[in-house]
C-alpha cells in the first residue's frame, strides 16, 4: 500500500476530551500512522476564526491565520477525513463556518469562475464520519441524510474533492459496541479509506 498524506479534521466544536468524535479522530490517526501514512490533525475546537457575514467578505477578504493554515493543510493532503456530530439534523454551525471561510473562491478555484467539481482540490479523496443520537437507518431513510448530502454535493464535490465516502454511526450515546467502532475506524485509517 502506498503511503498517503492524510488530513484529519476533528469537527466537534466542543473541546471536552470525552467527546466520542475526539476518540474516533484519534483511532483513525493511530490506524493510519501504524500503516505508515503521514498524518496531520486539525481540531475545530482549538481554532479561532470569525464567522463570515457577507458575500463581499467571502469573496474579497483575506482569511485569518487559522483559516490560512487550514487551507495549507488541505492543499498538502491527499486524503481528507472529516469527523463530526450531527446537531439538530445538520453539520455543527462552527464546522460549516470553517468550510465557508476555507473554500473561498481565491483558494478553491484560484480566484476564477469554475464549473462545479473543477476546483483546485480535485483528486483528493474524502471520508466523512458522522455520529448521531438517532439510528443511522432513520437518518438515511426518514430524513434522507439531507445534511450529509448537502455537505458532500454542495460543498466538498463543488470544490473538486472526491471520491467522497461516508460512515454514519447512529445511536451513539447508547451503543454497547463503541470500542468495536473505534477499532473499525482505526482499520479505515490503516487503509486510508
Amino acid at each position: 500500500m502506498d503511503r498517503r498524506r492524510i488530513l484529519i479534521l476533528d469537527g466537534h466544536p466542543d473541546p471536552e476530551p470525552g467527546r466520542y468524535c475526539h476518540a474516533l479522530a484519534a483511532a483513525y490517526a493511530q490506524g493510519a500512522a501504524g500503516a505508515g501514512h503521514v498524518i496531520h490533525r486539525v481540531n475545530l475546537a482549538e481554532m479561532d476564526f470569525p464567522v463570515l457575514a457577507s458575500r463581499h467578505d467571502w469573496e474579497s477578504e483575506t482569511p485569518c491565520p487559522a483559516v490560512l493554515a487550514f487551507q495549507d493543510e488541505l492543499a498538502w493532503a491527499e486524503h481528507f477525513v472529516i469527523i463530526y456530530p450531527l446537531w439538530l439534523g445538520e453539520t455543527p454551525a462552527r464546522l460549516k463556518a470553517l468550510f465557508e471561510q476555507a473554500f473561498r473562491p481565491a483558494f478553491a478555484f484560484g480566484g476564477k469562475a469554475a464549473a462545479p467539481g473543477a476546483g483546485r482540490l480535485k483528486g483528493r479523496s474524502v471520508r466523512i464520519i458522522v455520529t448521531m443520537g438517532m439510528p443511522a437507518l432513520v437518518y438515511r431513510t426518514v430524513f434522507f441524510a439531507h445534511s450529509l448530502k448537502a455537505l458532500k454535493r454542495g460543498i466538498l464535490a463543488l470544490v473538486g474533492l472526491g471520491p467522497i465516502r461516508d460512515t454514519v454511526l447512529g445511536g451513539i450515546e447508547t451503543r454497547a459496541d463503541r470500542g468495536a467502532l473505534l477499532k473499525r475506524v482505526g482499520a479505515m485509517g490503516a487503509r486510508a479509506a
